[in-house]
């Protein structure tokens, strides 16, 4: 493991002799597609980095369905707000595209923490992104058209998940963006009818991902041009 590239860029982006030390303290794991991995306000066990995996940060709003605020995949990390001292997590972190992660304990991300400045300047920008991506997206949800949130939700997870081709259900899509089913199928079908995607029992592909982008809002490109200079900035 060691020798191999380091699939989490949050991790990579720490010096190697860094990383190296904290390798030891790192478990492999497989998320599977719906696992939670934390309630809204329950206490955080375990920090995760993903790899191939991605997870949907959702907030529960009274007499509503829970509404997403963040995506998380290998440019980061669930369970960050320990490293502020906050040991339960604000959010619903649920999986939402299955794959591989590394798991750490609460008790001993903390440990490293103390003890490896490198991770916590990495740690520390990636919270500063994530706070960007959560601001932006609740203006997006309040402000854009489904269809372009829709785009734009459809490339950050292309983004995370490095595929074209991911399985999404109308329902599972409903709660990401806090609308109703009807809506999302309006949507897709939308831009299935342009062939910007690909739509079928589940399963999307993005067929024309210069088009997608123009169909989608500035949001997108606001958070992806905030991402990828914090994480190289923190190495």
């Amino acid at each position: 493991m060691g020798t191999r590239a380091i699939q989490n860029e949050l991790l990579a982006a720490m010096p190697r002799k860094a990383y190296e030390a904290l390798l030891p303290t790192l478990v492999p794991v497989t998320l599977g597609f719906g696992e939670v991995l934390y309630a809204a306000n329950a206490p955080i066990a375990h920090v995760y980095f993903p790899c191939e995996s991605m997870l949907s940060l959702l907030l529960p709003v009274e007499n509503h369905i829970d509404i997403e605020v963040g995506l998380v995949g290998r440019e980061g990390m669930v369970g960050a707000s320990l490293s502020l001292g906050i040991a339960h997590s604000p959010v619903k972190a649920l999986v939402q595209g299955a794959g591989s992660a590394l798991r750490l304990s609460a008790a001993g991300f903390r440990r490293e923490l103390a003890r490896n400045p490198a991770l916590q300047r990495a740690v520390n920008s990636y919270i500063h992104s994530l706070m960007a991506q959560i601001t932006q997206t609740a203006a997006c949800n309040r402000f854009h058209v489904v269809e372009a949130r829709l785009a734009r939700w459809l490339l950050m997870t292309r983004d995370r998940m490095r595929s074209s081709r991911f399985r999404m259900t109308h329902e599972f899509l409903s709660h990401m963006l806090g609308v109703r089913r009807v809506g999302i199928t309006e949507a897709a079908s939308s831009l299935q009818r342009q062939k910007l995607i690909e739509y079928t029992r589940g399963n999307i592909s993005i067929l024309d991902e210069p088009g997608l982008e123009a169909a989608c809002c500035g949001c997108y490109g606001i958070v992806k041009s905030i991402v990828l200079p914090l994480a190289k900035a923190a190495a």
